[in-house]
């Protein structure tokens, strides 16, 4: 669920007016406040917790901020990724990170994961685009009740786990459904399959 505040403001603007409570994102100079549910976070909070642990299995360099945005690198847009993998080397290059918690290089960020909510849309369309220009590796769209549109998840809709891997510049996607094993060029060794995911374990 998501609620727009109207009143075009820059993504420098946002980053003053942003409270420290509350998750809120910028989408073309526009604040939207995120709202989740329950389900949205269980979700979440196992994916990010398997994350972490294959992360710290595999001796791997990554961070996992909750609160981090992704500024896209044309519009006044920041997003704040459910599930968001950030390389801890990278972030001494990053200009804004330890004043406002923001990522402006697709080079920090392995992976960013987004669990899709009644705003399907932008998961799917504007993220993706923006992910991609902005060159991160991979990008996750975990849509656990079969909303998105049927040109992304296909007919019958069915809760699909979208695996798209940043490939000369652009995204190849690699769908995943039911009982599958999730594919990852960032995680090669995860043993999650679809499923678990949407069940939150």
């Amino acid at each position: 669920m998501i609620q727009a505040i109207s009143k075009l403001i820059t993504f420098d603007e946002f980053l003053e007016w942003k409270p420290e409570n509350g998750r809120y994102e910028l989408h073309n100079g526009v604040i939207i406040e995120m709202q989740t549910t329950g389900k949205h976070e269980e979700v979440v909070e196992f994916l990010q917790t398997e994350l972490i642990l294959e992360t710290r299995r595999l001796q791997l360099p990554y961070r996992f901020p909750k609160n981090a945005l992704v500024k896209s690198p044309e519009q006044e847009t920041g997003y704040l990724p459910d599930v968001l993998a950030v390389n801890r080397d990278a972030l001494a290059l990053e200009s804004l990170w330890a004043k406002s918690s923001t990522i402006t290089q697709g080079s920090s960020i392995p992976l960013a994961i987004e669990v899709v909510s009644t705003n399907w849309r932008d998961d799917y369309a504007h993220k993706m685009i923006d992910y991609e220009a902005l060159g991160i590796a991979e990008y996750w769209i975990i849509d656990y009740l079969g909303l998105g549109g049927r040109r992304y998840i296909g007919s019958p809709k069915l809760p699909t786990l979208s695996v798209c891997q940043l490939v000369d510049g652009e995204y190849q996607i690699k769908l995943f459904r039911g009982d599958e094993r999730i594919e990852s060029a960032v995680f090669p060794e995860l043993t999650l399959t679809a499923a678990q995911i949407f069940n939150g374990g």
